[in-house]
């Protein structure tokens, strides 16, 4: 696979777990509802910004964005059905996208890497770094 299949992939994954999360946000509810959609609210704010990086990154490699939503969720690997449920089931589908998503970072990274894609393995490496922590602090509230 090569950076920009890669890039491209991580664009698709990317924007349906920012809906996805978005979603949740939006629709979360009980005891904790506060802080859960608190945390929903920083989990999807951040992963709407890297919809326009990734776009310009794709640029960089002269390729489009991805400009048809069907197919951006089509050739996503993050299922696309109805977030709905209790705030566990809500909040472990967002930790179940977010460790996919980090996954896919992960293979971009080394795909850049090895194609010496320097600025693109090291956008790749800064998110896994900031997924990780979105995982981490999703685990210490389901806790």
């Amino acid at each position: 696979m090569t950076t920009q299949t890669q890039l491209t992939q991580v664009f698709n994954d990317n924007f349906t777990t920012y809906f996805r999360s978005h979603v949740a946000h939006v629709n979360i509810m009980g005891r904790n509802f506060t802080s859960d959609h608190s945390l929903l609210g920083e989990i999807y704010e951040d992963l709407q910004d890297q919809i326009d990086t990734i776009g310009e990154l794709l640029r960089t490699l002269s390729e489009f964005m991805p400009n048809d939503l069907m197919t951006v969720l089509t050739d996503s690997h993050i299922p696309s059905f109805a977030m709905e449920g209790s705030s566990e089931t809500l909040l472990g589908e967002v930790r179940t996208d977010l460790e996919h998503l980090k996954g896919c970072y992960e293979t971009l990274m080394e795909t850049a890497e090895e194609e010496e894609h320097d600025e693109i393995a090291n956008y790749a490496q800064d998110r896994i770094l900031a997924i990780a922590k979105f995982i981490w602090k999703l685990n210490a509230t389901l806790e």
